[in-house]
């Protein structure tokens, strides 16, 4: 398992909320760096859930909540995809574990930048929940990459106890 402690837990709330998410970044990421390609896109479960999968997804979160929904960039200029639920997770053949971590670490960048331009107060219309915070935005990928987080720690489990069960030589 991948958990880090945490470096700040006192602040104000914009401070923390950012915190929490970087936090969540960044353990979504530790969970599947040093697997390789093969192991990245194992699928261990009926979904299309994969280590790899949960990156390239919380990419496109970023750039559905951020980009989309709160600065209402236009679909063609967010650099990827945006569109939710199970194309999120389709990887391409071409793309490697490392493209798509660079891929979620630019999208979370922007993020960033674009976060900052508003309050966490601002209200933006999304086009199937309503009027949204900036907050809620905060919130909610919080609460995403968390769980995302906790599954690729499952799946790296699963991965790392099968491979150490293959160069002992035990079944699976």
């Amino acid at each position: 398992m991948t958990w880090s402690i945490p470096q700040i837990t006192t602040g104000a709330e914009r401070y923390m909320l950012e915190h929490v998410l970087d936090r969540n970044r960044s353990e979504l990421i530790n969970a599947v760096r040093g697997l390789s390609e093969e192991e990245a896109r194992r699928r261990l479960v009926a979904s299309l859930t994969t280590p790899i999968a949960l990156v390239k997804h919380a990419a496109a979160a970023e750039r559905i909540w951020f980009q989309r929904v709160l600065a209402g960039v236009p679909e063609n200029e967010c650099g990827g995809g945006t569109t939710g639920g199970d194309p999120s997770f389709v990887v391409g053949d071409e793309e490697t574990l490392a493209d798509v971590i660079a891929e979620f670490e630019c999208a979370s960048a922007r993020s960033r930048a674009m976060a900052a331009r508003y309050d966490l107060d601002d209200i933006t219309t999304h086009p199937h929940l309503g009027d949204v915070s900036l907050r809620f935005i905060y919130l909610l990928l919080s609460e995403d990459f968390a769980r995302h987080s906790g599954h690729a720690d499952i799946l790296r489990e699963q991965i790392v106890q099968s491979r150490a069960n293959d160069r002992t030589g035990r079944s699976r």
